[in-house]
């Protein structure tokens, strides 16, 4: 029935003289998502609107699964094109129309006429009563409900006539790269690509920097981050992904620092290498998936003292959110079966029993002297030792 689909978009439409810009991004993020359908798609953009019309077979499900991956779009609404834009025609093919989208007709109705074209012959009271006199001719069992209808029937008079009743709702958001680049420091966990989808929604790029300590975590471990990385990148477009072997600097931690300091010394190294790596791949800012007291690390001491090291801004877009909330939108973006995958990561691995919830910076400084014979060097090797993934 349907073979072209209406995109809706929202904050877009209050840019101002920049609105082009946003509307050519997401006509590019469009075009980009269906590369991963069946068949062939036209993406264009006319009179503010934007438009995906498809040539011969295509799957609809499928289509309208990867339109609901592109930042930007509010709406998605499967319509029909009319040619002929007289008013005989129009009435026939909206009874068509309702005939074939609703079997059951046992149904309220209201009609919501559009005439952009201000040469059409009928202006938009008329046309809403003229349609809805015609809907009510063809099927006497439908009512007419102005204040809360079952369907709502939409009849756009534009270049051509445009015919929808259902609005499918899109992730919303902004298009991929309208607000700059940050670095990711993916985790194999729950809340890192929850973290990473949420600022990809505001039109970020990301990369993501990830890191692994063999042999204490296996190659698995790596290929579930890189997994994640995957079902992020449906949204956030392809994804440069940094693998650093951390073996050695958490050994050296391990060796020199306080137990109880662990996590805390071992997260301000994270940050030191991260913001190097994302200062050289032009990076505005670092993303990490941390949230109020979930966990040692996370206290609004231990934040303070991760902080320190960093010159970056760091986003964390779960700050204020508890695990469930967390949790419900890893299922919405399908990373959540994946995050719960039994394989250690190197946060887990090097964990301490007890470790400090309330660090003191001066403290953590002093003790991180203990490394000052080892730790540039190690540093150094990390950065020119990583792996970089191209995950798409």
């Amino acid at each position: 029935m349907y073979s072209s689909f209406l995109i809706k978009y929202a904050e877009i439409g209050i840019k101002g003289k920049n609105r082009y810009l946003f509307e050519n991004a997401l006509v590019n993020q469009i075009r980009f998502a269906m590369r991963r359908c069946e068949g062939e798609f036209e993406v264009r953009k006319a009179e503010g609107r934007i438009y995906v019309d498809a040539s011969g077979n295509f799957d609809y499900d499928e289509t309208i699964e990867n339109l609901q991956t592109v930042f930007g779009v509010s709406g998605i609404c499967p319509m029909i094109q009319v040619e002929d834009d007289s008013f005989e025609n129009i009435s026939r093919v909206v009874v068509d129309f309702m005939d074939k989208a609703y079997p059951d007709k046992n149904k309220t109705f209201k009609v919501y006429a559009r005439r952009s074209r201000k040469t059409y012959p009928r202006n938009t009271m008329e046309l809403n009563a003229d349609i809805g006199e015609v809907i009510l001719n063809a099927f006497p069992e439908i009512k007419v409900d102005v204040h809360n209808p079952d369907i709502c029937l939409y009849v756009e008079i534009r270049e051509k006539v445009y015919i929808y009743s259902q609005i499918i709702p899109g992730p919303g958001g902004m298009p991929i790269g309208t607000n700059g680049k940050a670095m990711l420091l993916l985790s194999g966990g729950i809340d890192s690509p929850v973290a990473g989808y949420m600022v990809s929604k505001r039109g970020v790029k990301i990369d993501a920097v990830y890191f692994h300590a063999p042999p204490y975590t296996s190659e698995r471990a790596k290929q579930k981050v890189v997994d994640l990385a995957k079902l992020v990148s449906r949204y956030s477009g392809p994804i440069n992904l940094h693998v650093i072997n951390f073996t050695d600097i958490q050994l050296a931690i391990y060796e020199k620092c306080p137990h109880d300091e662990l996590t805390i010394i071992m997260r301000r190294y994270m940050m030191r290498i991260a913001e190097a790596i994302a200062t050289e791949t032009d990076c505005l800012g670092l993303i990490t998936g941390e949230s109020i007291g979930q966990v040692a690390s996370q206290t609004l001491h231990s934040l303070a003292c991760t902080n320190e090291v960093c010159t970056l801004p760091v986003y964390r877009p779960c700050i204020g959110m508890d695990k469930q909330e967390i949790v419900d939108i890893s299922e919405k973006i399908n990373t959540y079966e994946t995050s719960i995958l039994p394989f250690e990561d190197c946060c887990t691995i090097f964990v301490a029993k007890h470790p400090v919830t309330k660090p003191n910076l001066n403290i953590i400084k002093r003790h991180e002297h203990n490394l000052d014979e080892v730790i540039d060097d190690l540093m150094k090797t990390a950065l020119e030792s990583r792996e970089i993934i191209e995950v798409r």
